[in-house]
C-alpha cells in the first residue's frame, strides 16, 4: 500500500420510490467514533452518544438483520463492541471472552444473527462467535487461514459460507459456513490484482465482488460453492485503489467507494457490468471508504475522508441531488456506514 492508503485504513431526477430506513449510522475518527441519525429521505437530530463509547477509530459498522444490535469494530482493545438498538443506543454488551487479537476493520452478522464475524489485522485475520444478545464461545479458527490482514467480511446471503478480503496474495478467502469453518474454497483461477479492502456477495448469492488495490480495482466472480470464472472488467474504472463494494438490494447495481476523484462509482448488473452511471452532481469531498445501499434501494449512502464526512444521495438508476448535511456532523474520516434493517 502507499502512504496514501495506509493513513486511509489506519443531474435531476424523479425518484418514486419513497425511502422507508428508519436510521443510518457512521463509524469515523475521532471520538465518540460513532454517529448514528434517524433517516427519512434526509438525516433527522442525531443520536446520544452511547454511554460506553469504542474505545479507538471506527472502522465498520453493521446494524443486526433484526436491526435490534449494532455492532462497531475499531482500532483499540477490546477490537469490538456491540449495543442493542431501539431509536438510540443500549447499554453495551459485554466483551467477548476471547477478543480479537488486534484492530477491528470490519463486521458482519450472518443473515440469521445467530453469529458476529469481524476481520482484524493479525492472526487469525478472522474472529466469528455465536451470538444471541451477546457473544458466545469463539468458533475455532479455520484449518487454512487467511494470509494477511483481514479488511473485509461477508457471509452468503444463505449464511452456508463466509468471505474475507485481506492482504497478501490470494488477497481473498472463502469458507463453508455452518457453526464454524468449513475447508477454504479454492482460490480464484483469476487472483484479484492487490490487497483485498472489502467483499460482497450479490443478494441471489450468485456472484462475490472483491474491492482490492491495483488495477483494475474490482474483481467479480460467479459463485456456486466456489469460485467461477472472473467476469470482464467494467469499460470504465474506478479511479484508484477500491475501498469499498456493496451490491443494490435487487442485485440490479453494484457501487464501489474508491481512492482518487470521483471517490465513487456504480454500474448497472446483470452477470457482468453495464456502462458506468454518471457521477453525481456534488462529489464526495475526500477518499470513498464505506457503501451502502438502503434497504428499499432508494438511497445510496458513502463514508469517506474529509468534511462532512458521509454523504447521501437518492438512488434510481442514477444519483440524484445529494441531502443536506447532518445537522450535528461526525467528528472525523468516515470509514464505514450502514442503514438500519
Amino acid at each position: 500500500m502507499s502512504g496514501s492508503q495506509q493513513s486511509v485504513y489506519m443531474n435531476h431526477r424523479s425518484f418514486a420510490v419513497p425511502s422507508t430506513v428508519k436510521d443510518i449510522a457512521i463509524a469515523h475518527t475521532t471520538s465518540p467514533f460513532v454517529a448514528a441519525y434517524p433517516w427519512s429521505s434526509g438525516f433527522g437530530t442525531k443520536y446520544a452518544n452511547p454511554a460506553t463509547l469504542p474505545a479507538g477509530n471506527g472502522n465498520g459498522i453493521a446494524f443486526s438483520p433484526s436491526g435490534t444490535d449494532i455492532a462497531i469494530a475499531y482500532s483499540a482493545s477490546p477490537n469490538i463492541s456491540v449495543y442493542p438498538w431501539s431509536s438510540g443506543f443500549g447499554t453495551k454488551y459485554a466483551n467477548p471472552a476471547t477478543l480479537p487479537p488486534s484492530n477491528g476493520t470490519s463486521v458482519a452478522f450472518s443473515p440469521d444473527g445467530a453469529n458476529i464475524a469481524v476481520s482484524h489485522v493479525t492472526s487469525p485475520f478472522i474472529s466469528v462467535y455465536p451470538w444471541s444478545s451477546g457473544f458466545g464461545t469463539k468458533y475455532a479458527n479455520p484449518a487454512t487461514l487467511p494470509t494477511g490482514n483481514g479488511f473485509g467480511v461477508a457471509f452468503t446471503p444463505s449464511g452456508t459460507d463466509i468471505a474475507i478480503a485481506h492482504t497478501t496474495s490470494p488477497f481473498i478467502s472463502a469458507y463453508p459456513w455452518s457453526s464454524g469453518f468449513g475447508t477454504k474454497y479454492a482460490n480464484p483461477a483469476t487472483l484479484p490484482t492487490g490487497n483485498g479492502n472489502d467483499v460482497a456477495f450479490s443478494p441471489s448469492g450468485a456472484d462475490i465482488a472483491v474491492a482490492h488495490a491495483t488495477s483494475p480495482f474490482i474483481s467479480v466472480y460467479p459463485w456456486s460453492s466456489g469460485f467461477g470464472t472472473k467476469y470482464a472488467n467494467p469499460a470504465t474504472l474506478p479511479t484508484d485503489t477500491g475501498r469499498g463494494i456493496t451490491f443494490s438490494p435487487s442485485g440490479a447495481d453494484i457501487a464501489i467507494s474508491h481512492f482518487t476523484s470521483i471517490f465513487i462509482s456504480v454500474y448497472p448488473w446483470s452477470s457482468g457490468f453495464g456502462t458506468k452511471y454518471a457521477n453525481p452532481a456534488t462529489l464526495p469531498t475526500g477518499i470513498g471508504v464505506g457503501v451502502a445501499f438502503s434497504p428499499s434501494g432508494a438511497d445510496i449512502a458513502v463514508a469517506h475522508i474529509n468534511s462532512p464526512f458521509i454523504s447521501v444521495y437518492p438512488w434510481s438508476s442514477g444519483f440524484g441531488t445529494k441531502y443536506a448535511n447532518p445537522a450535528i456532523l461526525p467528528t472525523g474520516n468516515g470509514f464505514g456506514v450502514a442503514f438500519s434493517p
